[in-house]
């Protein structure tokens, strides 16, 4: 094989969720039948690689000092959203429910690891509730994801913040919108039994 070939199908094997007959497949797609969509999403990356930066207020990737959420005006300063990724809030964005502001952590508790909380934004989001922007923050909402690692990290920032005037909430979970309840796993229906309201 050639040696760009084997170069090209190890890079496309980074991605998550992508194997070796995946990356194969996109390879030869772009190879074969795509050579100006292959040399398109080449160009996107250098210059996302080169310009995109994480937003100085919540963390998020932005080609400004400052996001367009973070620069909104019209944004409730009241409310703090914390989300492990950029991908998290895109989608939470994407519901257009949601008009506060958010702090993304890059990441969330190892299960092995003893990690400090410098490791993945945890101090950073510290240092800015301890901010005097913090002072409008009346609620933060944990967003983070219902594994074990997200519930780790959620955990520790409620702790946190014992004590403090915000009021601590958690997405709330349960069945799906369109799901038949003999189909949704245990687990789901006793959360969603347990945070009726």
């Amino acid at each position: 094989m050639a040696k760009p070939l084997e170069a090209l199908l190890r890079a496309l094997q980074s991605l998550p969720g992508v194997g070796a007959k995946s990356a194969s497949r996109m390879a030869f797609h772009l190879l074969q039948h795509d050579r100006a969509g292959a040399l398109e999403l080449a160009r996107a990356l250098t210059r996302g690689l080169a310009e995109l930066r994480h937003c100085s207020r919540c963390f998020t990737f932005t080609d400004a000092e400052l996001c367009a959420t973070c620069a909104d005006p019209q944004r409730d300063d009241s409310l703090l959203c914390v989300l492990e990724t950029p991908a998290d809030q895109a989608a939470l964005e994407r519901t257009g429910v949601y008009r506060g502001r958010y702090f993304v952590l890059m990441g969330k508790l190892g299960p092995l690891a003893a990690p400090g909380p410098q490791d993945n934004g945890l101090q950073r989001l510290m240092e800015r509730l301890h901010s005097p922007e913090a002072s409008a923050v009346r609620e933060l909402v944990l967003a983070t994801s219902f594994t074990a690692e997200g519930e780790a990290t959620a955990h520790l920032i409620a702790q946190a913040l014992k004590g403090r005037e915000i009021k601590v909430t958690r997405l709330a979970r349960g069945v799906p919108l369109g799901s038949e309840l003999e189909y949704v796993d245990l687990g789901t229906i006793a959360h969603a039994l347990a945070d009726r309201r």
